[in-house]
């Protein structure tokens, strides 16, 4: 047999070989592509369609048809280009509800973000036995629904009722919850309540991952667990902290229902407390100018702030990390 045979033989299994290796590769391909359809037909539907729909919207104000002294006729959409917009900016309600949910992330996110911390490490630790019982409870405040958590810390901080206040009034301590400088923190303590435990998971499972041999080899050289700790466990967790406080800023812009359900016994909060009060009411035509359009133009300019605040501290902790 000639040696231009015995290659050309050699080379017709290579080929068939590299068919088949595309071959299975377009099917993988296939195959993730359907596993992935349903999540993105519905981020779609849910996340990318209605986030369009608002930035169409908040280009258009609600205009009473017709004329008379009150307009008359049906309610119709206008386009006034960026006018929703100017307003918003220049609503100084707008900008006090803005100053508030900033004073509030300012000092409700390090002390959730360090309890979390401190439940993970002692979830993770060897001193702690039990652990899923306890994983339980810290995050069963997140599966209660916000609104009927809300609720029940209002029942709490009411003084006619609650037996927090009753309690500490037997000691001497009258502190009255919910007045106008008190009741931010107390609403701060209604959202670490509810949302220590997920953020707890969250820094949990990082901790999971990191290698047993690391903290193995660092008792093998004579580190203390405080050393483990301090200088293994948390420095490896910064990717999580910072998913944590990236979630918790964006959620905090968001203060929707601690301070709704507060306000419907506290009527000097009044309609626009926080940015996302002022876009539901703006939308429901409770606050004027109302409608669709200057609500889009809140939620839309809320979206942008919140956006802002989560890329300067991500900024900023990449520039710490180095």
């Amino acid at each position: 047999m000639s040696a231009e045979k015995v290659r050309g033989s050699s080379a017709m299994p290579k080929g068939l070989a590299n068919r088949g290796s595309r071959a299975r590769e377009r099917h993988d391909a296939r195959t993730g592509w359907a596993f992935m359809a349903p999540f993105c037909l519905l981020f779609i539907l849910v996340f990318l369609i209605p986030i369009c729909v608002s930035i169409f919207s908040s280009f258009f104000a609600q205009e009473a048809s017709g004329g008379g002294a009150f307009g008359g006729g049906e309610s119709v959409s206008t386009f006034v280009g960026l006018a929703n917009y100017k307003a918003v900016l220049a609503n100084t309600e707008f900008w006090r509800g803005m100053g508030r949910v900033i004073l509030y992330t300012l000092f409700q996110v390090p002390v959730m973000i360090i309890l979390a911390l401190i439940f993970a490490l002692l979830l993770d630790s060897f001193l702690t036995k039990h652990v899923t019982i306890y994983r339980l409870g810290y995050f069963l405040p997140f599966a209660i629904p916000g609104i009927v958590a809300a609720m029940i810390w209002l029942y709490l901080y009411t003084p006619e009722l609650s037996p927090i206040v009753s309690g500490l009034s037997s000691l001497g301590i009258n502190v009255n919850f919910l007045s106008r400088n008190v009741i931010l923190a107390s609403m701060a303590n209604m959202t670490t309540w509810t949302y220590t435990g997920y953020n707890m998971l969250i820094f949990l499972a990082a901790l999971q991952a990191i290698p047993a041999d690391l903290s193995e080899a660092a008792r093998i050289d004579g580190a203390t667990g405080f050393q483990i700790v301090t200088r293994i466990k948390i420095p490896l967790v910064r990717g999580a902290a910072l998913l944590a406080v990236l979630l918790s800023i964006i959620g905090t812009i968001q203060l929707f229902n601690e301070p709704s359900i507060m306000a419907t016994s506290q009527t000097w909060m009044g309609k626009a407390y926080t940015p996302m009060m002022m876009a539901y009411n703006t939308m429901m035509g409770n606050l004027s100018p109302s409608g669709d359009g200057p609500a889009s133009a809140v939620s839309i300019v809320m979206a942008v702030f919140a956006g802002a605040l989560a890329i300067v501290y991500a900024l900023v902790d990449r520039k710490t990390a180095k």
